[in-house]
C-alpha cells in the first residue's frame, strides 16, 4: 500500500495520531530517543519538468519506555508501508515489524503501530523508503537554479532548509531540536555534480544501477538536531581558505560568481578563529563549507559544516557592493559562524528558547565584526540598531517576550523576528557590560563546555553567568541572573524610568513603568517591573566610558515595583544623562529643566563631550516621549536644532528614524511644504560638510563617514537640498551615454541607490526602463537590491502598477525570495502607496498561495501599510478588510495584529500632536540660522 502524506487530508478531522491512545499533544511522545540515522537519498536533475528524490532512512533508536507504537514525523512524503522495517537489535530472536500507519496533519506525525510490543531497554533499527519531488516553496530539500549565462539555459541544484521544523519534509525522523543523534549521509547523484553535507566525503562509489550516477557517502557526523542536517546536489565551483587548526574551509558559489567568494573567504576563518578564542572550544568538524543559494527564503542558515546563504549574505563585488553591502555579508557570516558553537554545539532544548540560538548569534556576530574590521565601529552602529528597532517594536502591546511558549510550526517561524534577534542581543549586551568582560567570557564557556552536543534551556545559562559573577564579584551575592535577566526576557516590553530632580537637595526621585505607544492604555494597565542597572553622569564627570551600574532599580518579590532615590548629584546649573553609551533598553524622562540644560550644551556649548551613542539616546528619548505626550514638542524639536553642528552617523540614524515616522504622516499633508523647507534648514550644514554628492570617498577616513554621507545623501535628495537633485541626475544620464553601462558605471559605489531613486523619480519611461534593464543583466545580487527598491521610486502609476505585476511573476527576474523588497520599494513611494494597498487587499488570495507555505515572508508586506496609515477611516477600512480575510491571512496573526497596532498609534498621534508639531516646525523656520 502507497501512502501519499500530502493526500492524507481525510486523517486531519480525527486530531490524533496514535491507534491506542488519544495522544494529541504538539510534541513527541518520549518513550523512543533516535540512536543514529543512516540517510540514503537520490536525487534526479535529468527531466527539468520532474526534478525528484526518494531514498531511504535506517534510524537506530532505543526504547525509553514500552511502547505499541513509533511516533515520528513526515510531511509530503510518498511511503510505501509495505516496505517498511523494523528489527530489533538487541536479539535476533525478537521479531517485529509494523502493521499499519497513521497520520496527524495538525502536527505532522506519522505513526507506524508496531506488531509486538516496544520493549524498554532494547534498541531497534526502523528503515522507511520515501519519495517527492524537489520542491519550489523554498523548505525541506527542494530545488534552485541559476540561468548558464554561455548557454543561457537553466542550470538546476538541489539544497536543504530544514530550520526550524522542514527536515519532515525531506526524510521521515524525529524533529525536534532535542532529539539529537549522528548523522551518516550518503547522497547519489550524475557523476558530473558535486555532492556537499555536513561532513567531508568518506567513500564515493559508481550506482550499480543507474549508468553515470555514484553514490557519495559521507563520514559520522557528531550529534546534531535534524534542523542541522544539510546537504545539497549542484555544480558549483569553490574558494578553498586556510586555517592554522587544518581545518578545511570552502565557500561555493556558482561558476559566474565565484570571484565574488574572495571576501567571505577571507573574513569566515578570521571570525572563526576568534570565536575558538572567545568560546575557549576549538571548532568540532574537521571541515566547514559556506554556499551561496540562487532561490532562498531566510537570509542564511547555519547549518553545521554546511552553512547556507542567500547570495546577497555571502558574495561581495568591490565593483558594484557598498561598504553597507560589504558590511552586511560580514555581520552574517559571524552570525552564522557564531550559531556553531550557540546553537549546533549547545542547541535550545525547544523553540520557546529561539533566542539563546538567535539573540547570542547576533550579539556575539558584532563582537566577531568588531574584532576584525575595528575601523568600522560597526559594535555602536549595530548596538544603536537594534535598540532603535526595539524600542518601537516592544513598544507595542502585541509585542511578545523573548521567551515564549511554543506550540505550532506557524508559532514558530513568528519568533523569527526581531524580538528574539536584536531584543535578544541588546539584553545580552546590557548583561555583558553589567557583569564585565571577564565574568560573561567565563560564563558562557563554562555554559558551552558543560551542555556540548547537548540540549539547554535559559536557566541553564543563567546558572553558569550567576556563577562566574559571584566567582568574579561582578555581582553582589545576594543577586542572581535569574531573578534579574527573567525580567527582560519572560515579561513583554521595556521600562520608562522617570527622573524628578530635587535640584537643592541633590538628589533624584526614579520610578518606571512600561513604555508603550498606544496611549489608550491607562497607567495602571501597563504593569511590569524589571530589575535596570543604573549607570550614569553628570555634566562636571562626563564619564561616559563607564557603562558599569552605580546602583540597581530592583524589584519586589512579587514583582512589583521598588521606587529609587539618588543622592549624591550637582546643583540646578548641571545636567544628569542617565544609561551611559544606552548599556540597557530603558526611556529615561528628565524633569523640565534637566531637558533644557542638556539642550543649551548640545546648542551651544561643547556638545561633543556628551558621548555619542547619548547624543542619539537624547534625540531618540525625546522624540518618542513627545509622540506618546509624555512632554511637549518643543523639547524635542528644540533638541533637534543642534543637529545643524552634528557630523557622526550615529545621532543622524536616530534623527533620521525619527524623522522618517514624522514623513510617513506630514507628507500626506498640507504642511508637507513647511516640513520639507524645515529638513532643508536641518541638513544643509552636513550636506556641505560632506561635499555634497562628489566622489570624496577615497579621502574619508572614518568608515562610518562613508555611511553618514550616503545616508544625508539620501534624504537631501528626497527634500531637494542644495544641488543633491541635478548632480544625481548627472550621474544617471553619464550612466546611460557608456557604450556598455553593464560594465562601465560612473556613479560611485557608495551613491548609487540614491541617484538611481532620485534619478527614477526626476525621470520618464526611458529611466525606468534602462535601469530595468541593467537589473536582469547584473550578476551582482547587492547590485540587483539596489537597483529593484530604486524602481519602485518613479512617479508614473502606471510604471508602479507594472512593476507591482512584475514582482508576482518569477519568470520575470525577480525571484519569490525579493518580491517584498519590489513591493515595499513600491508602496513606500507616496504615490505608490495607495497603489499596492490597494493591489495587496484586491489580490489577498493571489499573494498569500504565491508565499505559501512559508507565510511569514507575506508579513513583510504589512509594514509600508502600518507607517502611513493616519486616518481613522483607513484604520477601520483596514480592520474590517482584515476579519474579512481571515483565510488569506492564516500564520500572521502576530504580523496583523501589530499592523493594527501601529495604524491605531499612528491615527492617536494624527490627533493629540498634529497641531502642536506644525506649530512648532514653522516657528523655528522663522527662526534666524546663527
Amino acid at each position: 500500500m502507497r501512502l501519499l502524506l500530502l493526500l492524507a487530508a481525510s486523517w486531519a478531522v480525527l486530531g490524533l495520531a496514535l491507534a491506542d491512545s488519544s495522544y494529541s499533544h504538539f510534541r513527541l511522545p518520549m518513550a523512543l530517543r533516535p540512536q543514529k540515522y543512516n540517510l540514503r537519498v537520490l536525487t534526479h536533475f535529468e527531466d527539468p519538468d520532474n526534478l525528484r528524490f526518494e531514498g531511504d532512512v535506517k534510524i537506530l533508536f532505543k526504547v525509553l519506555e514500552n511502547a505499541n507504537n513509533i511516533t515520528l514525523h513526515a510531511k509530503n512524503l510518498t511511503i510505501d508501508e509495505s516496505l517498511i522495517t523494523l528489527r530489533d537489535t538487541s536479539s535476533a530472536n525478537k521479531k517485529n515489524c509494523v502493521s499499519g500507519t497513521e497520520v496527524n496533519t495538525v502536527h505532522d506525525f506519522y505513526v507506524m503501530r508496531t506488531c509486538e510490543e516496544l520493549v524498554a531497554g532494547d534498541v531497534y533499527e526502523l528503515s522507511i523508503p520515501f519519495a517527492a519531488d524537489l520542491n519550489r516553496q523554498l523548505e525541506g530539500y527542494y530545488r534552485s537554479s541559476y540561468i548558464d549565462p554561455v548557454t543561457n539555459k537553466s542550470r538546476w541544484l538541489s539544497i536543504t532548509q530544514f530550520e526550524p521544523a522542514s527536515a519532515r519534509l525531506a526524510f521521515p525522523c524525529f524533529d525536534e531540536p532535542d532529539y539529537k543523534a549522528p548523522f551518516v549521509v550518503t547522497l547519489g547523484y550524475h557523476k558530473r555534480y558535486n555532492g556537499l553535507s555536513n561532513m567531508p566525503v568518506k567513500e564515493i562509489k559508481p550506482n550499480e544501477e543507474i549508468a553515470d550516477y555514484i553514490w557519495c557517502e559521507f563520514e559520522e557526523s557528531v550529534p546534531m538536531s535534524t534542523y542541522l542536517v544539510a546537504y545539497s546536489v549542484n555544480d558549483f565551483s569553490h574558494k578553498p581558505s586556510t586555517l592554522p587548526n587544518s581545518t578545511l574551509f570552502r565557500t561555493w558559489a556558482r561558476p559566474n560568481a565565484i570571484e565574488q567568494c574572495d571576501y567571505a573567504a577571507e573574513v569566515g576563518p578570521k571570525v572563526l578563529q576568534y570565536y575558538e578564542d572567545l568560546f575557549g572550544i576549538k571548532f568540532p568538524l574537521p571541515k566547514i563549507d559556506q554556499i551561496a543559494i540562487p532561490d532562498f527564503s531566510a537570509g542564511a542558515m547555519e547549518n553545521w559544516g554546511l552553512v547556507t546563504y542567500r547570495e546577497i549574505a555571502l558574495l561581495y563585488s568591490a565593483q558594484h557592493s557598498s561598504l553597507a553591502d560589504k558590511q552586511r555579508v560580514a555581520s552574517i557570516i559571524a552570525h552564522e559562524l557564531a550559531h556553531q558553537w550557540f546553537g549546533n554545539l549547545v542547541t535550545m532544548k525547544w523553540w520557546t528558547d529561539l533566542w539563546l540560538n538567535e539573540g547570542f548569534a547576533t550579539y556575539v556576530a558584532s563582537l566577531g565584526v568588531d574584532k576584525i574590521n575595528p575601523e568600522w565601529r560597526s559594535m555602536a552602529q549595530e548596538s544603536l540598531s537594534n535598540l532603535l528597532v526595539i524600542f518601537r517594536k516592544d513598544a507595542l502591546e502585541t509585542s511578545h517576550p523573548i521567551s515564549r511558549p511554543i506550540e505550532l510550526v506557524s508559532e514558530i517561524q513568528e519568533s523569527f523576528d526581531q524580538i528574539s534577534y536584536q531584543k535578544g542581543s541588546t539584553v545580552l549586551r546590557m548583561m555583558h557590560m553589567f557583569l564585565g568582560d571577564e565574568s560573561f567570557r567565563s560564563g558562557i564557556q563554562n555554559y558551552l563546555q558543560k551542555f556540548s552536543y547537548g540540549n539547554a534551556e535559559q536557566d541553564n545559562l543563567w546558572e553558569s553567568l550567576t556563577e562566574a559573577a559571584h566567582k568574579f564579584k561582578a555581582l553582589p551575592k545576594s543577586y542572581d541572573i535569574k531573578r534579574i535577566m527573567d525580567s527582560w526576557t519572560l515579561q513583554t516590553g521595556y521600562p520608562i524610568i522617570n527622573i524628578t530632580r530635587d535640584y537643592s537637595a541633590g538628589t533624584a526621585k526614579l520610578n518606571q513603568e512600561r513604555y508603550l505607544l498606544n496611549t489608550q492604555i491607562s497607567r495602571a494597565q501597563r504593569g511590569g517591573c524589571w530589575w535596570v542597572p543604573l549607570s550614569y553622569t553628570t555634566q562636571g564627570e562626563r564619564d561616559f566610558a563607564n557603562t558599569a551600574p552605580k546602583t540597581w532599580m530592583e524589584c519586589g518579590s512579587s514583582g512589583e515595583v521598588l521606587p529609587k532615590t539618588i543622592t549624591g548629584l550637582p546643583g540646578k546649573d548641571q545636567w544628569v544623562i542617565f544609561n551611559t553609551q544606552m548599556s540597557t533598553l530603558y526611556k529615561v524622562n528628565y524633569d523640565e529643566r534637566n531637558w533644557k540644560l542638556l539642550i543649551d550644551t548640545l546648542t551651544n556649548g561643547d556638545f561633543e563631550s556628551i558621548h555619542v551613542i547619548n547624543r542619539a539616546q537624547l534625540i531618540d528619548d525625546a522624540f518618542y516621549l513627545a509622540w506618546t505626550g509624555e512632554q511637549n514638542y518643543d523639547i524635542a524639536m528644540e533638541l533637534l536644532e543642534y543637529m545643524r553642528r552634528e557630523r557622526e552617523y550615529l545621532p543622524w540614524k536616530s534623527a533620521f528614524e525619527n524623522l522618517k515616522r514624522l514623513k510617513s504622516i506630514i507628507r500626506q499633508t498640507p504642511n508637507l511644504e513647511f516640513f520639507k523647507r524645515y529638513l532643508q534648514k536641518l541638513i544643509e550644514p552636513v550636506y556641505e560638510h560632506l561635499n555634497g554628492l562628489n566622489d570624496t570617498f577615497a579621502n574619508i577616513e572614518q568608515q562610518d563617514q562613508v555611511l553618514l554621507k550616503t545616508m544625508v545623501a539620501t534624504w537631501a535628495c528626497l527634500y531637494q537640498v542644495g544641488d543633491c537633485v541635478p548632480k544625481a541626475v548627472t550621474y544617471f544620464k553619464a550612466w546611460r551615454s557608456e557604450p556598455d553601462p553593464d560594465k562601465q558605471n560612473p556613479v560611485p559605489i557608495n551613491l548609487r541607490q540614491t541617484v538611481y531613486c532620485t534619478a527614477i523619480r526626476h525621470g520618464d519611461d526611458n529611466d525606468w526602463n534602462f535601469l530595468w534593464m541593467r537589473y536582469n543583466n547584473s550578476n551582482v545580487a547587492a547590485e540587483k537590491r539596489t537597483i529593484m527598491s530604486s524602481l519602485g521610486c518613479t512617479r508614473e502609476v502606471w510604471l508602479l502598477q507594472r512593476y507591482l505585476a512584475l514582482t508576482f511573476e518569477p519568470k520575470q527576474g525577480i525571484r519569490k525570495q525579493d518580491s517584498m523588497y519590489a513591493f515595499q520599494a513600491v508602496a513606500y513611494n507616496e504615490i505608490g502607496f495607495h497603489l499596492a494597498k490597494d493591489y495587496f487587499m484586491n489580490n489577498v488570495d493571489f499573494i498569500y498561495k504565491f508565499y505559501s507555505p512559508i507565510v511569514k515572508d507575506m508579513a513583510r508586506l504589512l509594514p509600508p501599510f502600518s507607517e502611513q496609515t493616519f486616518q481613522q477611516s483607513d484604520f477601520d477600512d483596514f480592520r474590517n478588510f482584515v476579519t474579512e480575510h481571515r483565510s488569506s491571512l492564516k500564520g500572521l496573526e502576530q504580523a496583523i495584529q501589530q499592523t493594527l497596532e501601529t495604524m491605531l498609534t499612528n491615527v492617536q498621534w494624527k490627533q493629540r500632536n498634529y497641531d502642536q508639531v506644525s506649530v512648532s516646525i514653522r516657528s523655528l523656520l522663522d527662526k534666524p540660522i546663527e
